[in-house]
């Protein structure tokens, strides 16, 4: 099992793994409930580079962005199944609204996100590009959503 990552020793591996050559890949998000849609997504994500890293907006961060009432899971139990998953090759937390500080720190040379983010809104764009990085969104897979399944689950 792949461990929590901190920012520190994530950052010096990424350097590492490009110095070697390889692509280092950045997504991020909430992934509060794990669906089709988000391992589809992680493996598309996986299959533009080398090593996938994934940032997890951590618990107080959900809440902002999505209300009181989220997470449904709490960001440990988040990080747990995130590194499990086959595409993922390290997790990391965040706490700020947006990961800008954390893809600045790790420089990753693509930057992804789901079809709901243009590539010009999708945060941190600007410094990926700067430095000779891809900027992409991927496609959502039609039929799966967290939120749509938490309104299953409740009627």
């Amino acid at each position: 099992m792949k461990d929590l990552r901190d920012w520190a020793s994530l950052a010096a591996e990424v350097a590492r793994l490009q110095k070697a050559g390889k692509k280092v890949v950045f997504t991020n998000g909430c992934f509060d409930i794990i669906h089709r849609g988000h391992v589809a997504y992680l493996t598309d994500a996986k299959a533009l580079g080398d090593f996938l890293i994934v940032g997890l907006n951590a618990d107080a961060s959900v809440r902002r962005l999505k209300g009181p009432t989220r997470p449904v899971n709490a960001e440990g139990d988040r990080a747990f199944v995130m590194a499990g998953l086959k595409p993922v090759d390290a997790v990391c937390l965040f706490d700020d609204d947006t990961p800008l500080t954390l893809i600045q720190t790790l420089n990753p040379d693509v930057l992804v996100k789901g079809g709901d983010w243009t590539p010009d809104s999708i945060v941190g764009a600007d410094h990926v590009l700067a430095k000779g990085g891809i900027v992409k969104s991927l496609p959502f897979h039609d039929g799966y959503s967290t939120t749509c399944m938490i309104a299953r689950a409740k009627s």
